[in-house]
């Protein structure tokens, strides 16, 4: 039985990202992604145009949800601001590993895709983090929260069961950002 152009487009980003995750967005071929799908190469160009449309139909849930938890949390401020960016930042990256090991794989690649806006969210996710702080000492400790969750959600490393790795993210980063929860 033929499969849906819905199902056969899940089955392309589904193949496409286990391939990009084992041998990189530029190590992985349209050829070698359509094998995987079970179509031609001529079917997976009918459903995307190339490689970067498919990364970026691959991220844009991720970059979508991290430009919600910016939203959400434009009208907070202080210790409230910092609490719920830390907790929906380490969320995000537990919900989407698979992306950010795709990310973290080429991050000077994929930070300049025109599509994303990876560095307008960084910077917006770094200022929320940062308690909106214009000083070096909060801005610093934010690109070392920004980093280290996302180096820790990339880990292909089981360090604990995911309910205790992130209550410890959680946990580190607000200790790193000088925040005593409230």
């Amino acid at each position: 039985m033929a499969r849906s152009a819905s199902a056969m487009r899940g089955q392309i980003l589904e193949s496409a990202l286990r391939l990009f995750a084992v041998h990189g967005f530029r190590g992985t071929s349209l050829q070698d992604i359509a094998s995987d799908a079970g179509c031609s190469k001529a079917s997976l160009l009918y459903h995307f145009a190339g490689k970067e449309k498919i990364l970026t139909e691959l991220l844009t849930p991720a970059r979508d949800a991290l430009a919600t938890l910016l939203d959400r949390v434009t009208g907070l401020e202080g210790g409230r601001l910092v609490e719920e960016t830390v907790t929906g930042y380490v969320d995000l990256a537990l919900r989407f590993r698979r992306e950010i090991r795709l990310l973290f794989e080429d991050i000077a690649e994929m930070s300049c895709h025109q599509d994303l806006n990876v560095m307008e969210l960084a910077n917006g996710l770094r200022d929320a983090l940062a308690g909106r702080s214009r000083r070096a000492p909060a801005r610093v400790a934010a690109w070392m929260v920004l980093g280290a969750v996302f180096i820790t959600s990339a880990t292909d490393d089981e360090v604990a069961p995911d309910e205790v790795l992130r209550a410890e993210m959680i946990r580190s980063a607000l200790r790193t950002l000088d925040h005593t929860p409230s």
